[in-house]
C-alpha cells in the first residue's frame, strides 16, 4: 500500500510525456506512453488491493501523508490518500476499466489529428479521477472534481473545428460549474462549523455537532446535492449529458459512463453520515433518481442516434444509484455502480466499433441486419443490453439492479419502487429496440469488423464482467458504509426478483413486437398527432434545453448587449474627453496676436474688478 502514490503519479507523467512531446513523437510511440501508463497504474492498483486484503490496516482505512498542500492559520489540507473499501472499489474501476477503454482507443483513434493529444487529455483525466476517489479531504477531492470537469470540457471538444462540438463541450463545463458553485458553498459551511475538511474528521464529529433534521445540516446536504446532480446529469443539470456524445467514443465510454457522472453518486456515498442527518436531504436525492431515470427513460425511446440512446441509459441508471441513495441502500448503490461501468462501457466500446464498421454512421435507422457482419458487436449489445434491461439470472446488471428494489421495499418507499420498476420496462423498451434495429431487419448499410488486438480483447474482458462474472465480484463496503435496509434479506425478495425479472422480458417482447418486422403499428402511432407530440416532447428532453435558454440564456444576452458599450466605461471616459476639450478650447486663445492678448488680459483684470467688488 505504501506504493498508492504511483496509481496517479503515473498517468499524470504520462501526460506530461505526451504533452510536452505532442506531434514528435509516433502515433505507437504515444499509445504506448498513454495505454502504458494507465496499465502499471491498474497493475499498482491491483497490489495496492492485494496488500489491503492480505495485511488489513488498523480501523479498516490506509492513509498516506504526501506533502501539506498549503497552510493558512489552523486551516492545512494535505495531499493525502485514503485508501477504504469504498475508495479501493473506486480505484478497481477508474483503473481496470479505464485500461481497458485506453487500450480499445488505440485502436479507435487510429489517424486521427491529435492522436497524441487525446491520451494525454485521457491520461489527465485518469489522474484527476483518482485524485477525486483517493483523497483523505474534502478539498483534496473537490481539486479532483475540477480537474475531471476540465478534462471533460477538453475531450468533448476534442473535435473542436466543428463549432458544434465546441458548444457542446462550453455547455458541459458551464452547467457542471453551476453544480461546483453549490459544492464549494457547502464546503465553506462545513469548514465554518467544523474547522476542518477531512472526511474522516466531518463524519465523526458531525452527530456531535448537528442534531438530525437541523437547518444547516439540510441546508448543507442540499447544496452537496447540487454539486452532485451536476457531475453525475441528474435533474435539473442533466443537459449537458446528451450534447457531450460529441467527444470521441471512447471518451464517452470512460467519462460518461464508467467514470466521470459516477463522481456525485461517489460524493453522496463517501459523505453518508451527513446526510443520514438531513432526513430532507436523502429523500430529496431519491426523488431526484426517480425522476431521472423515468424521464430519461423516455427520452431514449425515440432517438435516433445510437451514442445518444445510451447517454439517456446512463442518466438513466444513474437515477437508480440516486434512488438507492436516497433508501439508504449505500452497499447497492456502489454495487450497481461497479456493474454498469462494466456493462456501459461494453456498449459504448461497442457502438464505436458498429460506428467505425459502419462508416461513422450513427443513426441507427440508416442501420439494420448488422448481426451478419459484426458478429462480435452482436454479442457484445446482446450481453451488454441484457446487463443494462437487467435480464434475470445471467446478467451482473440483475443482481445489482435488484439489489436497490429490494431495498426500496425494505425500507418501504414505495413509490421509488414503483419507479424503479417501470424505469426497468422502460429500460428493456429502449435498450433492444437499439438492438433490433441496428442488428437484425433488413441489411442497409455495408459492414465491415475489425481484427486487432486492441479491438477484441477489452470487448471480450468487458463481455464476461458484464454476465454474472462481475455479480460476483463484490465491493469491500463492510465497516466503510452502514447496512443497507433489506441486507437481512426477507419472503418478499424472491418473488420481487421474479416480478423484476418478468418486467424485464416484458419489456424485451414489447420491443419485440414494435421493432421487429415492418413495424407498422409504431409507424402509425408515431405518425399520429399525440405520438408527433410525444416524439417531439421526448426528442427534445421534455424541453429543458428549451426553458433554460428561455430563463437564462436569453436574458444574459440581453444584458449583455444592454452593456455592450458599458455605461460605467462610457462614465469614467468623460474626465479625459473633458480634458481634451478643455485643451482644445484654450489652444484656441494662443494665436500669437497682441492685441488678442492684451484685450484678454483687461477682460481679466475688469473680471476680477468686478469679482472683488460684488464680494
Amino acid at each position: 500500500m505504501d506504493l498508492l502514490f504511483l496509481t496517479f503519479l503515473f498517468p499524470l507523467s504520462g501526460f506530461l510525456l505526451l504533452a510536452f512531446a505532442r506531434d514528435r513523437v509516433s502515433e505507437n510511440v504515444a499509445a504506448a506512453i498513454g495505454v502504458g501508463s494507465i496499465g502499471l497504474s491498474a497493475l499498482t492498483a491491483a497490489y495496492a488491493g492485494w496488500d489491503f486484503f492480505h495485511h488489513p490496516p488498523p480501523g479498516g482505512a490506509y492513509t498516506q501523508m504526501l506533502w501539506t498542500w498549503m497552510q493558512v492559520g489552523d486551516f492545512a489540507p494535505a495531499f493525502a490518500l485514503r485508501l477504504d473499501g469504498l475508495s479501493l472499489t473506486m480505484l478497481g474501476v477508474v483503473t481496470g476499466v479505464g485500461f481497458l477503454i485506453h487500450l480499445f482507443a488505440s485502436w479507435y483513434m487510429r489517424g486521427e489529428d491529435g492522436y497524441e493529444r487525446f491520451f494525454a487529455y485521457m491520461n489527465l483525466f485518469i489522474a484527476s479521477m483518482l485524485f477525486l476517489v483517493l483523497g483523505d479531504n474534502l478539498l483534496f477531492l473537490y481539486f479532483g472534481w475540477e480537474g475531471v470537469g476540465l478534462c471533460s470540457y477538453l475531450l468533448i471538444g476534442f473535435y473542436y473545428k466543428e463549432p458544434a462540438n465546441g458548444y457542446a463541450a462550453r455547455k458541459a463545463f458551464v452547467v457542471t460549474r453551476v453544480g461546483d458553485t453549490f459544492m464549494a458553498v457547502a464546503l465553506f459551511m462545513l469548514y465554518r462549523d467544523f474547522g476542518t475538511l477531512n472526511i474522516h474528521e466531518l463524519l465523526d464529529r458531525a452527530p456531535q455537532l448537528w442534531a438530525v433534521g437541523s437547518r444547516t445540516a439540510t441546508i448543507t446536504t442540499l447544496l452537496l446535492l447540487g454539486g452532485a446532480v451536476g457531475k453525475s446529469a441528474q435533474l435539473p443539470l442533466q443537459t449537458w449529458l446528451p450534447d457531450a456524445m460529441a467527444g470521441p467514443t471512447p471518451v464517452s465510454a470512460l467519462i460518461h459512463a464508467a467514470t466521470m457522472v459516477t463522481a456525485g453518486v461517489y460524493l453522496i456515498a463517501r459523505t453518508h453520515t451527513l446526510f443520514e442527518l438531513a432526513p430532507l436531504s436523502l429523500e430529496w436525492v431519491g426523488i431526484v433518481g426517480a425522476a431521472t431515470l423515468l424521464i430519461a427513460g423516455f427520452c431514449a425511446l425515440v432517438q435516433t442516434d445510437i451514442k445518444r440512446v445510451l447517454a439517456y441509459s446512463t442518466m438513466s441508471q444513474i437515477g437508480y444509484m440516486f434512488l438507492a441513495l436516497g433508501a439508504g441502500a449505500w452497499h447497492a448503490a456502489i454495487f450497481h455502480l461497479m456493474t454498469h461501468a462494466f456493462f456501459k462501457a461494453l456498449l459504448f466500446l461497442t457502438a464505436g466499433a458498429v460506428i467505425i464498421g459502419t462508416h461513422h454512421e450513427q443513426d441507427i435507422f440508416k442501420m439494420g441486419g448488422l448481426r451478419k457482419t459484426l458478429k462480435l458487436e452482436y454479442a457484445c449489445f446482446l450481453i451488454g443490453g441484457a446487463a443494462l434491461a437487467a435480464l434475470p439470472v445471467l446478467t451482473a446488471g440483475f443482481y445489482s439492479k435488484d439489489e436497490i428494489l429490494w431495498d426500496e421495499l425494505a425500507a418501504n418507499h414505495m413509490g421509488f419502487l414503483a419507479a424503479g420498476l417501470f424505469g426497468a420496462f422502460l429500460t428493456s423498451v429502449y435498450t433492444f429496440r437499439l438492438i433490433f434495429i441496428v442488428f437484425h431487419g433488413e441489411e442497409k448499410i455495408h459492414a465491415h469488423a475489425g481484427h486487432s488486438t486492441p479491438y477484441w480483447l477489452p470487448l471480450s474482458v468487458l463481455l464476461v464482467l458484464s454476465t454474472l462474472v462481475g455479480a460476483l465480484i463484490h465491493p469491500p463496503l463492510a465497516g466503510v458504509l452502514p447496512a443497507d435496509p433489506g441486507e437481512a434479506g426477507g419472503e418478499l425478495k424472491d418473488k420481487l426478483e421474479w416480478a423484476s425479472g418478468a418486467i424485464a422480458i416484458a419489456g424485451i417482447g414489447v420491443a419485440a413486437l414494435l421493432y421487429l418486422g415492418e413495424r407498422r403499428f409504431v409507424t402509425a402511432v408515431a405518425k399520429s398527432g399525440m405520438g408527433r407530440a410525444l416524439t417531439g416532447l421526448w426528442l427534445n428532453a421534455f424541453g429543458f434545453d428549451a426553458l433554460y435558454d428561455l430563463l437564462f440564456v436569453k436574458p444574459y444576452l440581453a444584458i449583455v448587449n444592454f452593456n455592450r458599450r458599458d455605461g460605467f466605461d462610457q462614465a469614467i471616459g468623460l474626465i479625459p474627453r473633458l480634458t481634451k476639450f478643455g485643451h482644445d478650447a484654450l489652444s484656441v486663445t494662443e494665436n500669437g496676436r497682441v492685441r488678442w492678448y492684451a484685450a484678454t488680459i483687461a477682460g481679466g483684470a475688469v473680471l476680477l474688478l468686478a469679482a472683488l467688488v460684488l464680494v
